[in-house]
């Protein structure tokens, strides 16, 4: 198979040095060039043609926001943002995501060890190259009405819980599906895979357009009525109950698929405590994090939904779990509102 072309574009000498050095040892992938700035990378994308470019949205001459406008605009290709830690640094990772870009790291020197970037940078290189380009998704109200389009009225219960899973493409694909809920849904727990303080800048940006109040998860957060939970990034999010209500633990522990927070982790622990109290959603997506843990969660009683191959920026994840067989319906991106909400409808 042909190699994954990559041109690395970072005003950083180190951060383009770590990525050509640890993108080699994967033997799938080929680090065609590297540029300091969008001026040159934008020779670079014509001379060297890559597959995928990895864009620092912090560089001199043009930031990455705005090149990354321009890209999409006259050359359209799968954009991996890089990203410091910092909130300005966050906020523009998020930008960017709205603007086209694919998926989000953290620069070096973040949480991740080098050796976990390397298998995270490597795994969203491949699903960006996967991604389809120019897909268009179900466009997120801009304002928050008092109802969704022919709403429903929900039970108000503390035994119900909804957990999603996503990861490449998932930020613009969650967005679209919170937008269209309404406030009275039971509790949401949610693993993006994201890194470190990208997840409470998602969740702020998410809670300032949505019915129901949405918050990066914190240890023994309570998953109620109208409340939706985002797993922090670096840190596994598990279900726990105690009486007729549920709770989060956000802990620490290793890798799973490649991931943490690791979307298995949260459905396992929903099919152990919750069972055929939940429903789950896994949504666009490379590799096949969840699938494991939506057959367990099917196994113990819980209806589950898996977005569809036409309307995923990549049908990996959800495919994984329709083959494992812990799905019960497969749908559009735009319909999986409505059958979350007419689920639990009276």
């Amino acid at each position: 198979m042909a190699k994954i072309k990559v041109l690395v574009v970072d005003d950083s000498a180190i951060v383009r040095k770590v990525f050509s050095e640890e993108l080699s040892r994967h033997p799938d992938i080929e680090v065609v060039g590297t540029a300091p700035d969008p001026f040159i990378a934008r020779d670079k994308i014509l001379q060297l043609e890559p597959d995928v470019n990895t864009l620092d949205v912090e560089m001199p001459r043009m930031d990455g926001i705005t090149f990354l406008k321009k890209l999409m605009k006259y050359k359209p290709m799968p954009v991996i943002i890089v990203s410091s830690l910092t909130q300005a640094g966050s906020s523009m990772a998020l930008e960017a995501l709205e603007s086209g870009a694919i998926d989000v790291v953290a620069k070096p020197g973040s949480s991740f060890s080098v050796g976990e970037l390397s298998e995270q940078l490597a795994d969203k290189i491949r699903g960006a190259a996967m991604a389809k380009r120019g897909l268009r998704l179900p466009v997120a109200s801009a304002s928050i009405s008092p109802e969704p389009a022919g709403g429903y009225r929900l039970q108000d219960t503390t035994d119900k819980v909804i957990a999603l899973g996503a990861s490449t493409g998932g930020t613009e694909a969650i967005k679209a599906v919170l937008t269209q809920l309404d406030a009275g849904m039971p509790g949401i727990v949610i693993v993006q895979h994201m890194p470190a303080q990208f997840t409470k800048a998602f969740a702020q940006r998410l809670d300032g357009i949505c019915r129901m109040e949405v918050k990066e998860a914190e240890d023994n957060d309570l998953v109620r009525t109208g409340r939706v939970l985002i797993a922090p990034g670096n840190f596994h999010m598990v279900l726990t109950r105690s009486g007729a209500k549920y709770y989060v633990r956000v802990k620490t522990g290793p890798l799973v698929c490649h991931q943490r927070p690791s979307v298995d982790v949260l459905f396992h622990s929903v099919a152990e405590v919750a069972g055929k109290n939940a429903l789950g959603v896994i949504l666009t997506g490379m590799g096949k994090d969840g699938a494991e843990g939506m057959k367990h969660m099917a196994d113990t009683g819980a209806v589950n939904i898996a977005q569809d191959e036409d309307s995923c920026v990549v049908f990996g994840m959800p495919k994984e779990a329709i083959k494992a067989g812990g799905t019960h319906q497969v749908l559009p991106l735009s319909r999986i509102p409505q059958a979350m909400t007419a689920h639990f409808s009276l």
